[in-house]
């Protein structure tokens, strides 16, 4: 049946002045499990505002990053909302760099917002994101091997349990590796991770007078000790595999156990995604001498750039992908253990969330748990948990992570890459005018 006999010829013309009068707004986001969701939920998004349409830029999360970071510093207005974290927010909120967000329509329900995220994603008291998921870290097992095994997990691993446990359950001829880490090298994906660790090994990134203190004992006992684990007992090829790829080779059954964000919880329990959905276990991330900043917390937000020319459709789109029913959205159309996680306190007391999710309240405790003000043994100048809340992080994390990455594929060993590290941040700093 063709549309003309459905619709009247003047509702067909009227249907088109608002296709082709729409108003475009260009979306720029990583490629991970929740933002392809919302990037097939277009259709949705649009049908309720006729007058927006979607343009969507996708990318690997650091090619994102890098360009986000280019295009906001310039002013190049490529982008109408961005999609970065907890790291960028207040830094580019106070050069003006991003669009306030106060003055939320009623039905936003801000307070459902979690405090925590709320607090990351504001300056001054405004938020300048809205949250779109959020995460800290955990560990992920199997626990079919671990009972083959006779290992009983406790309530607070160890990281030298876990490499304890690595070896006994690391079958490399079966391709069933003791353990997969995130090797690729940025900022976020590698260091994210080791940050973690050097912080629970007792480093920190800089003692209190900004001196770095990367070739420290403790930086030497973290990143020597991630590095024999992956070699011993990880995948091969373990230096090119982020978050996405040690999802995909967990949700295989190709991992045992898995130290990564609590947001892949979702999609190892959900049994269209993995295979090792009835056999998954969860625990918290490993510690050694101490506990703190042992588990990071970030949030993935969706902000407007200063430079957007359509900044209330870009609004409307936000305030649309990180609402209450978007949530109850992906719910209903993609199960209840797909919805962003971490963000409103209504999503953990939803029945259909906690039937469909049992590492709910886990995961709640370990984002409400996370401490970027107090995240190392020793004191330091700065938040963050897995980063250093100052513009030149972006630039020293990636450059660390490199090297570190090197140390991991045998290119130069873990004290020279941590020399070299040592050496590229303090002329960093000492450039920044941090150091005398």
């Amino acid at each position: 049946m063709k549309l003309s006999r459905v619709l009247p010829i003047a509702g067909l013309a009227a249907v088109g002045a608002t296709v082709a009068n729409a108003e475009t707004i260009t979306v720029a986001t990583v490629n991970n499990n929740d933002m392809v969701v919302m990037q097939s939920l277009t259709d949705a998004f649009e049908q309720s505002h006729p007058g927006i349409k979607l343009d969507w830029v996708v990318l690997e999360e650091n090619v994102l990053r890098q360009r986000l970071t280019t295009d906001i510093a310039t002013g190049g207005g490529q982008f109408d909302v961005m999609t970065i974290g907890t790291y960028e927010v207040p830094i580019w909120a106070e050069r003006n760099w991003l669009t306030p967000l106060d003055n939320l329509p009623e039905d936003y329900q801000v307070d459902d917002l979690l405090q925590s995220v709320r607090d990351g994603l504001s300056y001054d008291g405004t938020l300048q994101a809205l949250p779109f998921y959020a995460e800290s870290s955990m560990m992920y097992y199997r626990k079919d091997l671990f009972d083959e095994a006779g290992i009983t997990m406790p309530d607070q691993p160890t990281w030298q349990q876990v490499r304890e446990w690595a070896g006994k359950l690391h079958d490399a001829e079966q391709e069933q590796y003791g353990i997969c880490l995130r090797g690729k090298p940025g900022w976020g994906e590698n260091m994210a991770l080791v940050s973690t660790m050097v912080n629970s090994f007792g480093g920190r990134w800089f003692d209190m007078d900004w001196q770095p203190q990367i070739d420290s004992p403790a930086w030497q006992e973290a990143v020597s000790f991630y590095v024999d684990l992956l070699n011993d007992f990880g995948p091969p090829g373990a230096s090119s595999n982020g978050f996405n790829e040690n999802l995909a080779l967990f949700s295989r059954g190709n991992c045992a156990m898995w130290v990564d964000a609590t947001s892949a919880a979702g999609k190892l329990f959900d049994a269209d995604q993995s295979k090792v959905a009835d056999k998954l276990g969860f625990a918290p991330a490993p510690v050694a001498k101490t506990p703190k900043g042992s588990h990071w917390l970030w949030s993935w937000a969706l902000a407007i750039p200063a430079s957007s020319d359509s900044k209330d459709a870009a609004r409307q789109f936000i305030t649309w992908a990180t609402s209450k029913d978007y949530i109850a959205l992906v719910g209903d159309r993609e199960g209840w253990t797909s919805v962003p996680p971490g963000t409103r306190t209504s999503t953990y007391e939803n029945p259909n969330y906690q039937q469909s999710a049992p590492f709910a309240g886990f995961v709640l405790d370990a984002i409400q748990g996370a401490d970027p003000t107090d995240s190392t043994l020793e004191p330091s100048p700065y938040t963050g948990v897995q980063f250093v809340g100052i513009p030149e992080f972006q630039s020293i994390g990636t450059q660390v992570g490199q090297m570190v990455a090197a140390a991991l594929t045998g290119e130069t060993t873990v004290e020279q890459a941590l020399q070299a590290s040592q050496r590229a941040t303090e002329r960093t700093m000492e450039r920044a005018g941090y150091l005398d």
